[in-house]
């Protein structure tokens, strides 16, 4: 765990709203999202770039964030993602993270302009979480 890693100290405590858990990864959502239901997919051990995290981590990552896009479009009833990942620059948190997020067609998101969103409260996070969660099952 790197010091005063923000992610770290989410992985050690789990205190988000965690829509999956593996050995190699959690994702959560956002508390900021671009718009509700993004989540965050960030590696157990801490890597800050996509550069420092270890080819045998690439496919069980990535594989990863191709289930939560599907899951989001799905229990969302998105009509599609956007998945990014920033390296250094604009990156907030120095832990790599991916971002995954629902679109819906005309949602105002344009370029690299990321409106930010509120959840109504604890209630609807939960209710976002949970549709996440299921559309995962197998």
């Amino acid at each position: 765990m790197a010091a005063a890693c923000r992610f770290c100290d989410i992985i050690t405590a789990l205190d988000v709203y965690v829509v999956h858990d593996s050995e190699v990864a959690v994702a959560f959502l956002d508390h900021r999202p671009v718009f509700k239901g993004h989540v965050l997919l960030v590696p157990h051990e801490h890597y800050e770039t996509l550069t420092d995290l270890p080819d045998s981590l690439i496919e069980p990552l990535f594989t990863t964030a191709k289930n939560l896009a599907r899951a989001i479009e799905t229990g969302l009833g998105a009509d599609g993602t956007f998945v990014a990942i920033n390296n250094r620059v604009s990156q907030s948190v120095p832990h790599l993270h991916i971002h995954i997020v629902p679109r819906k067609r005309k949602d105002g998101l344009r370029g690299f302009f990321w409106p930010r969103t509120k959840y109504a409260g604890e209630e609807e996070m939960v209710q976002y979480m949970e549709r996440i969660r299921v559309a995962l099952e197998p």
